[in-house]
């Protein structure tokens, strides 16, 4: 933990609200907020996309100004004063602010010119950012042509170019893998011990509260909780727990334990089930799993994302909380799946012009399995997945989806294949319901076949109360479930997720993964790429890509198995992910 000075703050919030207007609708991004984060630590900003962490981030940084309330910068009065905060802080927004046209020299060159860097300290200066970020051997390359993880560091360096006394970094880690997401955080770290900067990050992913000296929780535009994040890990100490059983499914044991009475959250965890009690109180198998023999329940370390979870469910009316328990299918053998191959990949290759993206590929999927797709920026997995997709042609290599050949037979196979896509790709401008005809016609489904598919997508996604609303209007979870609805109405036999939950919130990512876990049960293939490891937990079996090559294939259990050591007991899939690919890197600096 970092020393703070409690006395001075570095940023203080009063009282602030701040409404949009789009059209008609008047929508408030926050609510009432008050908080403080101090001088020369990691504040932060904790909560899925819509919470108001962006619109909070712009009113901060002096582009916005509140409706309500007042905003202090190192004692400065934001809306008094814009300027002169400005001077004194850096703001990296999401999308780093890089012109992807420029080279990396060139972007620092612009930055340092923007903030008046005197020309006398830039090479020192320039020399410093360079050998922080790695990006010395990188100068010349056009920012449009670096990894997510490179245009993130570079995006930090620019924002760096002038020295400030706050950082605000907007979401710097979205869309880049754990690896890019360690060396940011190493960067962090240095910044703030030997510069003492004061820093105001925010994320979506709850595992990085936990890097943090303090952090403010919001949901829907309202703080919901402030504080040290070991001490909100501290509260949910005896209530989690990991569950095993041979019975069943680790699937059918997840949906049945979601909907237990006392179980606060499971979760797919390898092999084996995690779970979240009511209470700090161990649970019983033969309440939990009526019938259900050869139940193993240990206890597991709590974590920050279990206290979240509990605030949110806390906020839930009891309207939504799950159904009564249903009737546990008991299996003859819960490892059984189909051996029929319906992707299969020999000897993929893909290049562009003389740069090899995917460097002869193999892999195969079986009906029913869930199937990741993993790799680090760069690593030519969304080439991949654009190929098994349809979308890109292959250079060379055997590629079939659905019985069919895609150098061949790409429309016939792309009929059979349902799309849902990392950003929200839907009609805006449309309500939930022309969306659903759109796509349904799109798929050839006319009359009273169209109609039966739409009336199936309103009521099994509960979007009847939003059926002539504008789509892009809905709330991020609500997107999130057209985005499906709309990819399941041709009732595909693979479906394809692209980042499917990234920014939601983790009730919402929970819901997403039990229709994803049931489909997979009725028989659809699923292939999906994340950049959440702990989603990985959800595949049946995944590959890990670098530099256009798998570097490893198996369970997720399995390749945290090779980390296993007496100071590791519990490696987790980032763990594992981390490790095969910082040694492939070895390796190939090697060679």
């Amino acid at each position: 933990m970092r020393p703070t000075d409690e006395a001075q703050p570095a940023i203080s919030i009063a009282g602030v609200s701040r409404s949009f207007r789009t059209g008609k609708r008047v929508a408030a991004a926050l609510d009432n907020i008050s908080a403080q984060a101090n001088r020369g630590v990691v504040t932060g900003l904790i909560g899925p996309d819509g919470a108001g962490k962006t619109t909070l981030m712009r009113l901060i940084a002096g582009l916005l100004l509140p409706d309500r309330g007042r905003i202090e910068v190192l004692g400065t009065n934001v809306a008094d004063s814009a300027l002169a905060v400005q001077t004194r802080l850096a703001y990296m927004p999401q999308r780093f602010g890089l012109y992807e046209d420029l080279s990396v020299q060139e972007n620092l060159d612009l930055y340092a010119d923007l903030r008046g860097v005197p020309r006398a300290v830039r090479t020192e200066r320039y020399a410093d950012l360079l050998h922080m970020t790695g990006l010395r051997p990188f100068t010349s390359r056009l920012a449009g042509r670096l990894s997510g993880g490179m245009k993130q560091k570079l995006g930090l360096a620019c924002t760096l170019v002038h020295p400030p006394e706050i950082l605000l970094l907007d979401e710097p880690t979205v869309g880049v893998d754990p690896v890019s997401r360690r060396e940011l955080w190493e960067i962090i770290d240095h910044l703030t011990n030997t510069a003492a900067t004061s820093v105001l990050f925010s994320t979506a992913y709850l595992d990085e509260a936990e890097r943090c000296d303090a952090v403010l929780l919001m949901h829907e535009g309202k703080l919901i909780g402030a504080g040290d994040p070991r001490e909100f890990t501290a509260k949910m100490a005896g209530r989690s727990y990991q569950l095993r059983t041979k019975t069943i499914s680790k699937r059918a044991a997840q949906e049945a334990l979601s909907r237990a009475a006392g179980i606060l959250d499971a979760t797919i965890q390898g092999e084996a089930v995690r779970i979240v009690t009511d209470e700090a109180k161990a649970p019983n198998a033969a309440q939990l799993l009526p019938g259900v023999d050869g139940v193993t329940i240990s206890a597991a370390p709590p974590r920050f994302e279990d206290s979240f979870i509990a605030l949110l469910r806390a906020r839930q009316s009891a309207a939504r909380r799950p159904p009564a328990p249903i009737p546990i299918p008991i299996l003859a053998d819960a490892n059984q799946e189909s051996q029929e191959d319906v992707i299969l990949v020999r000897n993929l290759t893909r290049e562009f012009g003389a740069f090899r993206a995917v460097d002869d590929i193999a892999f195969s999927v079986r009906q029913g399995e869930i199937f990741g797709l993993l790799g680090a920026n760069g690593a030519g997995k969304s080439t991949t997945f654009r190929m098994l997709c349809g979308l890109l042609p292959p250079t060379g290599g055997l590629l079939r989806v659905a019985g069919f050949d895609l150098r061949t037979a790409a429309a016939p196979a792309r009929g059979r294949i349902g799309y849902m896509a990392q950003k929200f790709s839907l009609y805006g401008d449309l309500s939930v319901r022309q969306n659903l005809r759109f796509f349904s016609s799109a798929y050839k489904l006319r009359n009273a076949r169209q109609r039966e598919r739409i009336d199936w997508a309103l009521a099994e996604f509960d979007l009847d109360a939003f059926a002539d609303a504008a789509s892009g209007d809905l709330p991020l979870g609500f997107k999130q479930r057209l985005a499906l609805a709309c990819a399941l109405m041709h009732e595909p036999e693979i479906l394809f997720l692209d980042e499917p939950t990234s920014g939601v919130d983790p009730l919402a990512r929970r819901e997403f993964w039990s229709r994803i876990n049931a489909l997979a049960d009725k028989g659809v293939t699923i292939l999906v790429t994340t950049h959440f490891m702990e989603e990985a937990e959800y595949c049946d079996r995944l590959v890990i890509m670098a530099q256009g090559r798998i570097l490893a294939e198996g369970t997720a259990e399995r390749l945290k198995e090779r980390l296993r050591r007496p100071d590791n007991p519990d490696p987790t899939m980032e763990d594992a992910f981390v490790a095969l690919i910082q040694t492939a890197e070895a390796q190939a600096s090697a060679a």
